[in-house]
């Protein structure tokens, strides 16, 4: 009987074993996720990029717009391309793909909490802030306006319990204020009005500490738009040449 049941065990393992393999070493060719949104890219740089186009690049919080009532993404230019889970050495890696080769007039970044959480593992706030920076220097050089954001706040991270975020996600926002103003960026405060007691995120503004609900995108969508007209009217800073 028992070497029925190895019989019939074994080849499940195996099976597991492969299908996890073949997951894993996907997630290690694509690390960036370049594939995303690698058809909804191409059929964008098909079309007409107009003077108005608007790209978002981000994680969840970003991501997850797109779902929310009154969406700011139902605006035909705004084009989202936040990926959930993501870090800032893997935004940078596809900022050609996905920000650059769409030839946007305004870029908006909102990034670095995961790196924070410790998604991609340990990091420090200088390295997130040189990916932060790149970022920005890469879409000046092509002629494209900067919006940085500041994070969101979170007291804690549900799926890295461990993780204290506060005093670093406070760092981090100091230096994206003061970096915006050091390099004549648009900077948009979504702490501040989002902020509670404790430095978490208000409890109406989220149901689980970290990603906005309706009413947290609808604070974001006004602070957004406000940014994003002020940037469109603005002259690109460091074209490259063609």
């Amino acid at each position: 009987m028992m070497k029925s049941i190895v019989r019939c065990v074994m080849p499940v393992l195996a099976v597991f074993a492969m299908v996890t393999s073949a997951a894993a070493e996907g997630c290690q060719s694509d690390w960036p996720n370049l594939a995303r949104y690698a058809a909804a890219n191409a059929a964008l740089a098909a079309s007409n990029a107009g003077n108005g186009r608007v790209v978002f690049m981000g994680d969840s919080i970003t991501e997850f717009w797109s779902e929310a009532p009154e969406s700011i993404f139902s605006t035909r230019d705004y084009i989202n391309r936040g990926i959930s889970g993501q870090t800032t050495p893997q935004m940078l890696l596809r900022f050609r793909a996905d920000v650059i080769e769409l030839k946007p007039k305004v870029v908006v970044i909102l990034a670095g909490t995961n790196d924070i959480a410790g998604n991609a593992g340990p990091t420090t706030l200088a390295q997130i802030e040189g990916n932060l920076a790149s970022m920005v220097e890469l879409a000046q050089a092509h002629g494209i306006v900067v919006v940085l954001a500041s994070l969101l706040p979170a007291a804690h991270y549900d799926w890295a319990p461990d993780v204290k975020p506060v005093e670093k996600i406070a760092a981090l926002n100091r230096w994206i204020g003061n970096y915006a103003r050091e390099r004549g960026l648009v900077h948009i405060d979504y702490y501040t009005p989002m902020v509670a007691a404790g430095s978490a995120l208000k409890k109406e503004y989220s149901d689980d500490g970290v990603h906005p609900n309706a009413a947290g995108y609808k604070v974001m969508n006004a602070l957004a738009r406000a940014a994003v007209a002020q940037a469109l009217g603005r002259a690109p800073v460091g074209a490259a040449k063609q």
